[in-house]
């Protein structure tokens, strides 16, 4: 595990009519990371998302499902006691997850399944600040040669 990173298990009650599952409550999370703005992403088998790390926003992702993700995870802060780690986990259709990324943590997530994937992200950050009017919190390091944060 990483310091700071929050893995858990998600349920998804179903009936007849399909499924829900609760991706976080107020009183079950820390006030500093509760969500202050949500989005949805499909992301096709095959593809990644990432990996970039964000300096001052946590994430919080939701992997139910459809499809299987693979999410990559290395710790690049300098003064963390498991600074340079790495870390994957499988979440999605058949093991729903949250994951809860601090800043400063290297993140990826690759759709590993045969269908068009979902996931969830509740970020304690607004995109581009307030009315999208600062520079976007994140270091982008698919865009890096040689970069130490490879997919496999």
């Amino acid at each position: 595990m990483i310091e700071g990173v929050i893995v858990r298990s998600l349920a998804k009650h179903s009936d007849s009519r399909g499924w829900l599952s609760e991706f976080f409550r107020a009183d079950e999370l820390d006030a500093s990371l509760m969500p202050v703005m949500s989005y949805m992403s499909m992301t096709k088998p095959g593809v990644a998302r990432g990996p970039h790390e964000h300096i001052h926003q946590t994430d919080l992702f939701c992997f139910v499902g459809p499809s299987t993700f693979k999410i990559y995870l290395w710790d690049n802060r300098k003064g963390s006691k498991t600074h340079g780690e790495k870390m994957t986990l499988t979440a999605g259709e058949g093991e729903p997850k949250a994951v809860i990324v601090p800043p400063g943590v290297v993140h990826a997530y690759k759709n590993v399944g045969t269908m068009d994937g979902l996931a969830f992200n509740g970020p304690n950050k607004l995109y581009k600040g307030p009315g999208k009017t600062e520079d976007v919190d994140e270091i982008r390091h698919e865009d890096i040669k040689d970069s130490p944060y490879l997919l496999d």
